[in-house]
């Protein structure tokens, strides 16, 4: 053999991308397939897709704050006060290059924004559950992921994709025992939402751990860690001084929301409430049975001994979602990040033939499709 025989060794990018590449080609299928059901439904409707997408809810938020910026409320007939303080800033940034370098409008900017960091989610998931338990199990991470039933959400001008796809790399990276990489990108994070405090969290305690085993603290782990929370702190300390409100000034934005950690007292009595009708029991019945479905997907993850940073991650965006005291029709997208609660479902679903998987996810990706299309058309995602 010559030398010009001999092919190069594949980058490691490469290889990692044809590793992920079943994984990328499942979840872009089944979010192909969401939007083409919403625009089969949005043509029978007489309503466009593309406004459901862009330009309802908090789309419309983070829009005005790429073309205007900071400073605008609403006050509502009660006297509470919405202020666009309450939505972190790197999407809006996003939003506002993407329109510089292209002809897009921040409406698209952000759709554009939400398509692609859906894919980097998707990739970030799938490396994680590879990393834990194996290829055929992040595939299948993946997909679930993909065919939440608000997984209509993922295609959307919102910050959940962003936020998913670098608090999984972040996590990643830990996993990996790459500190600065993961600092970086849960800083990242912390300036796409509030929950970006379960990144840093899961850094800290996955480094604490590590000194405590090691008994040391290697450069840059150290360097990470102190990375992780500039993020969110500095938005968090800006917003303050805008406010003038010191410390607090965030949380008296969001209180202006109807915002707040009570430990699940409001969503409680929510839930209690609809236990007065016929109709409305059945709704608080199915509330009651999501809730058990996440703590107990949460309890085998830890029987299955997920990785510590997994866990940590996973519990604080677990508790500030069912926690929180309002908006309780948002409980479902707020729970979206959280995917390594998953990861049993993934692993019980790589033991399946190929076959059975596949089948099983593509009839869930048709309800996950429809019920998208249905809620989108109706209620929405607050």
């Amino acid at each position: 053999m010559t030398v010009l025989d001999r092919h190069p060794a594949p980058s490691p990018a490469g290889h990692a991308l044809r590793r992920a590449a079943p994984a990328l080609l499942a979840y872009a299928g089944v979010r192909a397939l969401g939007l083409a059901v919403l625009a089969i439904w949005g043509a029978a409707a007489g309503k466009s897709p593309h406004t459901l997408l862009t330009a309802r809810w908090d789309s419309l938020w983070y829009t005005r704050v790429a073309e205007h910026g900071y400073g605008w409320e609403v006050t509502l007939p009660d006297g509470s006060v919405h202020s666009n303080l309450a939505f972190f800033p790197l999407l809006p940034w996003l939003e506002r290059l993407v329109s510089a370098i292209s002809p897009l409008s921040y409406a698209d900017a952000g759709l554009v924004v939400s398509w692609i960091a859906s894919l980097f989610a998707a990739a970030g998931i799938f490396a994680v559950a590879d990393h834990v338990y194996g290829r055929r199990a992040g595939i299948c991470a993946a997909g679930i992921w993909a065919v939440l039933p608000v997984g209509i959400v993922q295609s959307m001008a919102y910050s959940e994709s962003l936020f998913t796809a670098l608090a999984a790399w972040s996590l990643y990276a830990v996993l990996r025992g790459r500190w600065v990489t993961a600092g970086l990108l849960a800083s990242c994070a912390g300036l796409t939402r509030p929950v970006g405090a379960a990144v840093v969290a899961a850094i800290w305690v996955a480094a604490s751990f590590q000194v405590y085993r090691e008994r040391r603290a290697a450069p840059r782990m150290v360097l990470g860690v102190l990375l992780a929370p500039l993020g969110a702190a500095g938005y968090v300390l800006w917003v303050g001084h805008r406010t003038g409100d010191g410390l607090f000034g965030y949380l008296d934005v969001q209180a202006g929301w109807g915002n707040g950690f009570d430990f699940g007292y409001a969503f409680a009595r929510f839930v209690g409430e609809k236990f007065t009708s016929v109709p409305g029991a059945l709704a608080g019945l199915g509330l009651i049975v999501g809730v058990a479905l996440v703590i107990w997907l949460y309890v085998v993850g830890v029987r299955q001994k997920q990785p510590l940073p997994l866990l940590v991650y996973t519990g604080i965006v677990v508790a500030l979602a069912l926690c929180a005291a309002g908006y309780f029709g948002s409980k479902p997208r707020l729970l979206m990040p959280a995917f390594p609660l998953l990861l049993p479902l993934a692993v019980a679903l790589a033991r399946l033939r190929t076959s059975r998987s596949a089948l099983l996810l593509g009839g869930v990706a048709l309800a996950s499709a429809v019920y998208g299309a249905f809620w989108l058309h109706g209620s929405g995602p607050p």
